[in-house]
Parts: structure tokens; sequence; C-alpha cells
């Protein structure tokens, strides 16, 4: 039997090593490999914003015709604008504004008082959202954190009823992991928590692509939640079920001074009976 020297087998572990760094290095230089940039980045907890999702799953359209009549701008922010420029976003007409809260029973927006305060200083009616996470905690949990660190509502006619931000889970399956059941009974306990804490149904933000997908097209939330609908196109396209017209509608996330940019379906006052409830 032959004798295997140490150094030998060594050397031909190093030599097919290499053999194999060098044909992977020659297979990332051919046309069309992925590359790190190309993959997709998977942002840390906290992250997440509204809409953040609609123009990889839905496309991104033309934008709507200035002519649209009695609709009232609005813009939604979060952490990642910073300390936003209130007055510039004013004096170019937007009129009320929703800012990020919470995210899970994990996530505070470190720039919540500066945006929420702000808009509200400014004159703009403004309100709160949370960014869902059905895959972490209860939905009636996540509601009491929102309305623990700033998702509350009093009628003062300036602050709008908090908002349920539910759509592509950006840290995952598109879903959460649950059944069209089980997000329909996630987001049920949500609302219900909500209106119980403050006496206001929350906003629903969706696109109808994701509402289809992960709740079946469930159509009993329409009758007491407003819609808050995200299609980045010239019309919101059609709705969710249970639904017959949208309340808000995110029409685009590049617009000047702040990304996101929505039309309240109706004149200011309408804007206002929404706040008053």
């Amino acid at each position: 039997m032959p004798v295997r020297r140490p150094g030998l087998i060594r050397h031909r572990r190093s030599a097919v090593a290499a053999a194999l760094t060098a044909a992977l290095a020659l297979l990332l230089t051919l046309p069309g490999a992925a590359t790190a940039a190309d993959r997709p980045h998977r942002p840390d907890r906290g992250e997440a914003y509204m809409g953040m999702g609609v123009a990889a799953h839905d496309g991104v359209g033309g934008l709507p015709s200035d002519s649209r009549a009695a609709q009232t701008e609005g813009v939604d922010v979060s952490s990642h604008q910073g300390n936003v420029a209130w007055s510039t976003l004013w004096n170019s007409g937007v009129k009320w504004a929703y800012v990020k809260a919470t995210e899970g029973t994990y996530y505070k927006n470190p720039y919540f008082a500066q945006q929420y305060n702000g808009a509200y200083n400014i004159g703009m009616i403004r309100g709160a959202y949370h960014f869902a996470t059905p895959d972490t905690t209860s939905g009636a949990t996540q509601a009491d954190y929102f309305v623990n660190n700033g998702g509350g509502w009093s009628r003062d006619g300036k602050t709008l009823p908090g908002a349920l931000d539910i759509e592509w889970n950006p840290y995952g399956a598109a879903c959460y992991g649950k059944s069209a059941s089980g997000m329909v009974t996630w987001i049920r306990d949500f609302v219900n928590r909500y209106k119980a804490r403050t006496g206001r149904a929350p906003v629903i933000y969706t696109a109808t692509s994701w509402w289809k997908q992960c709740t079946g097209n469930y159509g009993g939330f329409g009758s007491a939640n407003p819609l808050w609908i995200a299609r980045y196109n010239t019309t919101p396209g059609e709705l969710p079920a249970g639904w017959g017209y949208y309340t808000m509608w995110q029409y685009t996330s590049t617009g000047p001074t702040v990304g996101d940019h929505n039309k309240f379906n109706g004149a200011y006052d309408r804007v206002q009976a929404l706040a008053y409830g």
C-alpha cells in the first residue's frame, strides 16, 4: 500500500481550492453574472417605510393629471427624511402629512418629534403611522405599542387617525409567513385594539396587489376603515375588495422636497372632517 505524505495531501487540496476560486472568479466576469450590487438589499429592522415595496412589485407609471378636482396634497415621512423642511412643503401646497411613529414593537422613529410637531406647527393636519410586522408580535400588541409611542388621536381638528401600514415584508416572505385568514385575523386584532384605545378606526394603507396576495382580497374592512391606496401611476387603479372609493392615494415616491406624495380624495374641509371624526 502506498504511503500518503501529509505535505502532498495539503498541496493537492490547496491546488483544488485555487482552481475552484479561479473558476468562480471567471463565472463572475461573464455577461449577466450576479454581483453583490445586483442582489437586492435587505434592510435592517426599523428601516421600513411606507411604500418601499410598491415600485418593485407594481411598477411606476406616469403622474396624475393636475386637473383632478377636489383633491388635497399631502406627504408621508419617516426617519429616512431626517429633519423635514416643513415650511418648504407648506409653501408648495402640501396641507397634510403622516409621520412614521413605530414599527413592530422594537422601533420608534428618532425624528418623530421634529416631524410630527413640525407639521403641526406650520399649520398642517397630521397623523402618525405604524409599519406592521405581523410575524413578530400580535396585532393588538403592536396597536398598543403604536398608541403608546405617538400613534394616538385627539379631537383637536389637527390630528388624523392613526394609519396601519400593511404591505410587502421587506425582511422576508411577502406575507410574513401567514395564511390569508391568519393575516385578516392579525389586521382585525390591530384595528379593533386601536379603536378601543383611541375611539377611532385606523386608516389602512396598502396596495391592491399585496392585499389580494396576502388577505385573499378580503372585503370586511371597507365599511369602517378609510383606505389609503398605494399606486405610482396616473390613476389609483383597482381598489381592494370592500372599498368603493379611496380616502388617500400615495401616487409617487419621487416628489420634490419629500419623495412620497399623496392626494386626499376631497377638498381641505374633508381632511378636516377626517381629523375631527
